[in-house]
């Protein structure tokens, strides 16, 4: 189970590193425009990569609990995975669309080899 316990760690510490530099580049313009509904989203992102990070943890260390964190976590990525595309979408930034849906391959790959 070590691909899919590394994959979690990376992607979770990746979200948290991508956040960060957006914030301290000051390249979150919701920030200004909707700022309510992007600290929910950045709140549910941050949850998301906490718990990647846990699950991923978890797995390397053979845990009793971390199967079902794990999967738990891996279903909130899932979610932002779907969701967070439209927003590139939106803005005419199409390349970042099969770097979701490249996330989610492997993501579901992952989930086979952990069940």
């Amino acid at each position: 189970m070590i691909l899919p316990a590394v994959f979690a760690v990376v992607v979770g510490l990746g979200m948290i590193v991508q956040w960060t530099l957006s914030w301290r580049a000051v390249q979150i313009p919701e920030l200004q425009t909707e700022p309510v509904r992007i600290r929910f989203h950045i709140a549910g992102e941050m949850a998301t990569a906490l718990a990647l990070i846990a699950g991923g943890a978890g797995l390397l260390l053979h845990a009793a609990w971390s199967v079902p964190l794990y999967l738990v976590a891996m279903g909130m990525l899932f979610y932002t995975a779907i969701v967070s595309p439209g927003y590139f979408a939106q803005q005419g930034q199409w390349v970042w669309v099969p770097v979701f849906a490249l996330l989610i391959t492997i993501g579901v790959v992952c989930i086979f080899q952990v069940l």
